[in-house]
């Protein structure tokens, strides 16, 4: 991974993405679902992360939007963005589900023909979303999604070449589904505990970004995933700007809650700032310091 330089004066472009969780059938914990990019993308390639994508504009089809299960006013309130109408926070949950559906093959949706899950008919992200679940008889399930944080790139963007507005989402994985990855956006896939995927990183066995790191901090406080659940889906997402800045030629990025952040209150658990040394960005207080409360 090498540091960006470049200061990036376009707008950040809307994306979300999604962390499956499912409970650890060897040990008490919770699991998270992430793919390896592609070596040759051109957003994080190489890199671990959640499945996701940018918002499209066809995320917003009216007639598509008609099929989900949630009031769109209610899925904007989850978000607490009160900038955005209730057509594009629903938009922003369906762009969720279909990147999701696209890069690992888990669908959160349910018959609405008593057909069930079993057997979906195949498809590719070149046929109409709103076509596919018209043939399969089905209805989106954005209600299954919780908002988790949101993180918005900086100008200085020290491990990408474009701004984004990502919305994190945590969910269930869906019975009888399988995630995989597609192996055309994405290699490799795994199913990894908070806590190993950290390890992984920290041993230079994994690339990860600074969001997927500071978000598998978050969740590795968690046993279950109910408890996750419950506990973001009780409070707002929190909103996170980074402000990268250089130090004796190093990297740093800090979050709320540090000194040199404009928020003043922490917004997550997990250190405050996090600087790029040894290939990685890591606290200065070592491994341990990645779970400071």
């Amino acid at each position: 991974m090498e540091i960006q330089n470049n200061v990036i004066t376009s707008e950040p472009v809307d994306a979300a993405t999604l962390l499956i969780l499912r409970d650890s059938d060897e040990a008490k914990g919770i699991e998270v679902f992430m793919i390896r990019r592609h070596t040759k993308s051109s957003v994080l390639g190489g890199v671990y992360v959640f499945p996701g994508g940018k918002v499209d504009k066809r995320d917003s089809n009216v007639d598509l939007l008609s099929r989900i299960d949630a009031d769109t006013e209610a899925l904007k309130q989850s978000l607490n963005e009160p900038e955005l109408s209730a057509q594009q926070a629903a938009a922003i949950f369906v762009a969720t589900i279909r990147e999701t559906y696209e890069e690992c093959g888990v669908l959160f949706a349910k018959s609405i023909k008593d057909s069930g899950l079993e057997n979906l008919k195949p498809y590719t992200n070149e046929d109409p979303f709103l076509k596919h679940l018209d043939t399969n008889g089905l209805a989106l399930n954005p209600s299954q999604l919780v908002p988790f944080s949101r993180w918005i790139t900086p100008q200085l963007a020290s491990v990408m070449t474009k701004r984004f507005d990502t919305r994190f989402f945590i969910a269930k994985n869906p019975n009888l589904q399988e995630a995989k990855h597609d192996n055309f956006e994405a290699t490799e896939s795994a199913w990894l505990a908070p806590r190993q995927a950290l390890e992984k990183y920290w041993n230079n066995e994994i690339e990860m970004a600074p969001p997927q790191i500071m978000s598998l901090i978050n969740l590795s406080f968690f046993d279950r995933v109910d408890a996750a659940l419950e506990y973001y889906g009780s409070r707002a997402p929190a909103c996170i700007r980074p402000q990268p800045f250089d130090l004796d030629g190093v990297r740093h990025i800090c979050y709320p809650g540090h000194p040199r952040h404009p928020e003043p209150e922490k917004a997550m658990r997990g250190p405050s700032l996090l600087r790029f040394t040894n290939q990685r960005f890591e606290p200065q207080e070592g491994f341990e310091s990645y779970f400071v409360e």
